[in-house]
C-alpha cells in the first residue's frame, strides 16, 4: 500500500512540481476561501494599487463559502465550486503569487497557460463532500471582506484535507475533454 501524501501550507515550488495530475494529495495548513465576488474584488484592489487582504506567497485559495456554523461546530458544510467562474481573475491572482486553487470542473485555456507560466496547481475537491470536508477544518476566520458573506474570505486550518491535482505545474489535466490531457 502507498504512503498517504500530506503537504502542508504554505506550498514550495518543489511542493508544486513534485505534484503530477490525477495523483491523490492530502492537504493541512492554512488555505483561504473565495468566490466569484471575492475574486472581482481583489482584482478590483489590484487595479487601485491596494494592499492584498494576505500575503499570496505560497498559498492556497479553496473555492468555498461554508453554510451557517451550527453552535459547536468550527464551520458549516463547505464544499467546492464551480471554478470556471473564477477564471477571469486566475491569471491576474496568479501573476501576484496566489499559485494554488481548490474547487471542481474544468478551467479555461488561459488558467492552464497561467498555471504552466507560475507552476501553479489546480486541486480538485469532490463535489458533494461538503459536509465531510467541513471535518477536516480545525479554525475558521473571516479576514476580509465580511460584507460578502459566505463569500468573505476566511482564513481556515486544515487537517488532511483530501484533494485530487487536477492540473499539474506542467498544465497536464486529469479532466475528460480537458485540451491538456497527456
Amino acid at each position: 500500500m502507498m504512503d498517504k501524501k500530506i503537504l502542508t501550507t504554505p506550498l514550495s515550488l518543489e511542493d508544486r512540481a513534485s505534484l503530477k495530475a490525477g495523483e491523490l494529495i492530502y492537504l493541512s495548513g492554512t488555505i483561504y476561501t473565495g468566490r466569484d465576488a471575492t475574486h472581482k474584488r481583489l482584482v478590483q484592489m489590484l487595479d487601485e494599487g491596494q494592499d492584498m487582504p494576505f500575503d499570496f506567497t505560497g498559498q492556497v485559495i479553496f473555492y468555498a463559502g461554508p453554510s451557517p456554523t451550527k453552535p459547536g461546530d468550527v464551520t458549516g458544510s463547505i464544499g467546492p465550486t464551480t471554478s470556471e467562474r473564477m477564471d477571469a481573475y486566475s491569471p491576474r491572482l496568479m501573476e501576484q503569487g496566489l499559485l494554488v486553487m481548490i474547487g471542481k470542473g474544468l478551467r479555461t485555456a488561459p488558467v492552464i497557460e497561467a498555471i504552466k507560466k507560475h507552476q501553479g496547481l489546480y486541486l480538485a475537491a469532490i463535489g458533494g463532500t461538503a459536509a465531510s470536508l467541513a471535518q477536516c477544518i480545525l479554525s475558521s476566520e473571516i479576514v476580509a471582506f465580511e460584507d460578502l458573506g459566505t463569500e468573505a474570505i476566511r482564513k481556515l486550518e486544515v487537517k488532511e484535507m483530501p484533494l485530487i491535482v487536477a492540473v499539474d505545474s506542467t498544465g497536464s489535466g486529469v479532466y475528460f475533454g480537458h485540451e491538456n490531457i497527456v
